[in-house]
């Protein structure tokens, strides 16, 4: 995995299975259910998601970032300044925590360490 780079992008969906049937039947992404709330998707270069967890008026697209080192990377987040939205978390394929960036921009770091 490409160190401290994007990785992967997680996009709120308020139904998913036409948000799936969408982005398959226009740019023949492919997808992986992982239960009802979620779904992976791939397009051929990009990872990402769709989720119907917390969905709100104010939700935008999640930028996920990859470290390998995820409790070293924590640790230079708050260093830096960066507020921890969400603390260090298991799901499906690794752990990962989110941050709030010094101009307010949520972000997620993961792992698969």
């Amino acid at each position: 995995m490409p160190e401290n780079q994007i990785d992967y992008l997680e996009f709120p969906a308020t139904d998913l299975p036409a948000t799936q049937a969408f982005y398959e039947n226009v740019f023949g992404w492919k997808f992986t259910d992982y239960g009802p709330a979620y779904a992976a998707f791939t397009d051929g270069r990009m990872n990402g998601g769709f989720t119907t967890t917390e969905i709100g008026p104010a939700r935008q697209p999640l930028v996920v970032i990859y470290a390998e080192a995820l409790e070293a990377t924590e640790s230079r987040v708050k260093t830096a300044g960066g507020r921890i939205a969400k603390a260090i978390f298991t799901f499906p394929g690794g752990r990962r925590f989110h941050f709030i960036d010094p101009s307010g921009n949520e972000l997620a770091v993961w792992s698969d360490k």
